[in-house]
């Protein structure tokens, strides 16, 4: 809202600038230029951009547009990204922005992502007529001879207006007087300065001084003007007056001349003598403030010297006013005027503005991904101004030109954040001026990681070895991995894949800490029982999507000496496993032996099992085992121990079985046989022995199993195959033809040279046969005794 008064102001700028677009014809594709008058509040609209760039106006947001600037400059516009409107962001004053007085241009860089779009825009800022013209004093004092002829011209100071174009200073004007016009005069830059015209001759005698009011006014709408007074001094007549070789001079000057060059010699000459005939040089009164700045006039020699630092970029001309006139009375001033151009000399470097577009950029990006826009100025002219950009070698990057002086760094192969994490891109800006000036960035930019390695165990496989017995909970392992990416795609949790292990889970046997690795077994493994069994762990990071690896780890159970030996059988030999007679019994030997046999492992420490055998050999079986009683056992085998009492229990019942076996089978056999007698014939019985016996000479077998895996034990009583013979003789000494052996046993276990709680061994299986005065033991495997 500028209100009533600034509409009047703004409309014939607005109306110049639609014209001023519509001649200009539709502008390229990716380049605007827009009009805006300076001085507009904030806010203030300047154009629909997404419209006229044809973009989704929803997704200007998502899409990151925005006008990319130099680093430090003053962002005077800005994009509205709801409505895509181009909006004066802070007031603009053309006379800031744009020193020198041609067209004034901001130069906006806009940028849309996804995909990558750059667009060049042009927004010409208007001058509007907010300075009045002003002159430097506000009174100036103009000496004029009496015998100035008709015609004569006298400028005068120039006013200064920082307005533009029909803004600045149109004209001139002279208050009504009888002696003087005005006539006003054009520059070379289209600047306007009067000259004072004598119309009428001058009387000092009559009047001495004029007074006139100077009047300048600019052409804007409203006109604004500015004023100044001039004294006009009438001086006796001085027959002559200086005189320049010629009215207007030229010269070129470097822009980097030294202060103190000497830019123009200056000569004018006069034809009077003594003080009428010297010269003094000064600049007019209209010199413009600038050239006083940057110029120096010798007076007495007319050299002009420079004072000041030349730009050739600021302005490339210099028109200079020069008076000289003579030191007599009623001296007069003449005019001289001087333009000095300026030689370009390249001595600007060029701008290199650096701005990220997508940093840091993913590793999996492809090529042409664009990284930043790279903008690079020269404010030289010509080839000192044309600069040419490249980057440094060995990266994979490269520099593709948008617009003029405008690149984006684009990809040229995929990246590898495991390989380089980070690049540091040299920039390289140099222009075609002799000798060129370079200019260097670096742009650091930095790789984002992405998942995609998979953990990595260190070794292929892992061989565990674990003493049985261990405690439930002890650490067992520790697996490792690396992943060579990074963050949360590098953290790693550790799992056991699900299995069985002897039908059971594998989680029963042994857990992972899922952060470490450390593996724990749950619970006591026993070697008698497993001995080996692998798992299966699993590493997997928290990528997304996950990552993972396996690797295999074999346990293998290491034997201890935990158990001591069991005797299955009392029959064992150190080599063969077996116990004989060393001879036959005789009738002089003791009719009860007592045997004690002791096994010994090699563990460390050593574990052994002794067993007691009891002996006795009789002449026929008796009903009950208690003759036994009468041995006496050894200390360690008699002691209390309750084992012992198991034992002896144990043996008391088989032996009761047994006889009741016996008695039932005795019974049995007897019915049996007085059937067969009461029939018509009887037929011999037959003889059951024992495997790889014979029967007795006096017809009878015995039979005694006992089972070693349980606690029944058969008896098998059988009668003779034949009636005794009376007519065999009897052996007499040397054997006893009805003895029979019996046999009881106790066993001990403890570890050798320890005493230990006994264990029960299982029962043996014994076979016994009787022939004649001998007996045979047979083991379970039919070994005989």
């Amino acid at each position: 809202p500028w209100g009533a008064r600034w509409g009047e102001r703004m409309e014939p700028l607005f109306l110049r600038s639609l014209v001023f677009l519509l001649l200009a014809g539709p502008p390229a594709r990716g380049q605007l230029r827009y009009a805006v008058p300076e001085e507009l509040e904030h806010g203030a609209f300047v154009a629909n951009l997404g419209e006229d760039l044809g973009l989704d106006v929803s997704t200007l947001s998502a899409r990151r547009f925005r006008i990319v600037s130099r680093a430090g400059a003053r962002q005077h516009l800005e994009v509205n990204l709801e409505n895509g409107i181009l909006f004066v962001n802070e007031r603009i004053d053309r006379e800031e922005v744009c020193e020198g007085g041609g067209t004034c241009l901001l130069h906006l860089q806009l940028l849309v992502e996804s995909p990558l779009e750059l667009y060049r825009v042009e927004v010409e800022v208007l001058d509007i007529n907010d300075h009045a013209p002003t002159f430097p004093w506000q009174e100036y004092v103009l000496e004029v001879a009496e015998s100035a002829v008709l015609g004569a011209r006298f400028p005068l100071e120039s006013a200064q207006d920082p307005d533009v174009g029909t803004n600045s200073v149109h004209t001139y004007r002279l208050s009504p007087n009888g002696f003087f016009s005005l006539e006003v005069q054009t520059r070379s830059d289209a600047s306007k300065f009067a000259e004072l015209v004598l119309e009428r001759a001058l009387d000092r005698e009559q009047q001495r001084v004029h007074r006139v009011l100077l009047t300048a006014l600019d052409g804007g709408v409203p006109e604004r003007s500015g004023t100044a007074h001039i004294l006009v001094t009438v001086l006796d007549a001085n027959d002559n007056v200086p005189a320049f070789d010629q009215p207007s001079y030229g010269v070129s000057l470097p822009e980097d001349a030294p202060a103190g060059t000497l830019v123009i010699q200056l000569n004018a000459t006069d034809l009077d003598e003594g003080p009428n005939g010297e010269i003094e040089y000064s600049f007019s009164g209209h010199a413009p403030p600038r050239v006083r700045e940057l110029f120096h006039v010798e007076p007495r020699s007319g050299q002009v010297l420079l004072k000041g630092r030349l730009d050739y970029e600021r302005a490339s001309l210099h028109e200079l006013y020069v008076q000289a006139k003579d030191r007599g009375p009623s001296a007069v001033a003449v005019h001289c005027r001087v333009l000095v151009h300026l030689l370009d000399v390249n001595d600007n470097a060029p701008e290199v503005t650096l701005t990220s577009v997508s940093t840091p950029v993913l590793e999996d990006a492809p090529p042409g991904t664009v990284i930043a826009v790279i903008s690079v100025q020269d404010r030289d002219s010509g080839d000192n101004g044309r600069v040419s950009c490249e980057v440094g070698p060995n990266v994979p990057f490269e520099l593709r030109s948008s617009f003029r002086n405008y690149y984006t760094l684009v990809t040229t192969q995929a990246l590898d954040r495991e390989l380089v994490p980070e690049y540091n891109v040299s920039i390289t800006a140099r222009d075609m001026g002799s000798p060129a000036l370079v200019t260097r960035s670096t742009l650091t930019i930095p790789v984002s990681d992405v998942n995609d390695n998979a953990p990595r165990f260190l070794q292929p496989s892992y061989s565990v070895y674990v003493m049985e017995n261990n405690a439930p909970g002890a650490s067992i392992c520790s697996v490792s991995a690396l992943d060579p990416d990074c963050q949360q795609n590098a953290y790693l949790s550790y799992s056991i894949a699900d299995g069985h292990i002897h039908g059971m889970p594998v989680g029963t046997y042994v857990s992972i800490n899922s952060d470490s690795g450390h593996m724990y077994a749950l619970r006591s493994l026993d070697y008698e029982q497993i001995r080996s069994f692998q798992i299966q762990v699993q590493a997997q990071d928290a990528g997304f999507p996950p990552l993972s690896a396996n690797v295999t780890v074999h346990i293998f159970v290491l034997d201890q000496n935990d158990n001591a030996p069991v005797i299955v059988s009392p029959l064992v030999a150190p080599d063969t496993g077996e116990l004989r007679t060393l001879r036959s019994f005789l009738e002089q030997d003791a009719s009860r032996q007592q045997l004690v046999v002791q096994v010994r492992d090699g563990g460390q420490p050593a574990l052994s099992a002794t067993v007691s055998l009891l002996l006795s050999v009789v002449e026929t079986m008796p009903q009950t085992l208690s003759d036994f009683s009468e041995f006496s056992l050894p200390p360690e085998v008699s002691s209390s121990s309750p084992l012992t009492l198991y034992l002896l229990v144990s043996l008391g019942s088989i032996s009761f079985t047994f006889l009741l076996a016996i008695l039932i089978l005795t019974a049995i056999r007897c019915r049996g046989e007085r059937r067969s007698r009461q029939g018509d014939s009887c037929s011999p019985p037959r003889c059951h022995c024992c495997p790889g016996s014979r029967p007795s000479p006096d017809g009878y077998c015995y039979k005694v199993c006992l089972g070693p895996e349980s606690a029944q034990s058969d008896f098998m009583f059988l009668k003779p195959c034949s009636p005794p013979r009376n007519n065999e003789k009897d052996p007499g000494k040397r054997s006893r033809p009805e003895q029979h052996l019996q046999v009881s046993k106790e066993v001990t276990q403890r570890p050798a040279g320890l005493s230990s709680t006994p264990q029960v061994p299982p029962a043996p299986s014994l076979s016994l046969c009787h022939e004649g005065s001998q007996a045979r033991l047979l083991p379970e495997n039919n070994r005989s005794l």
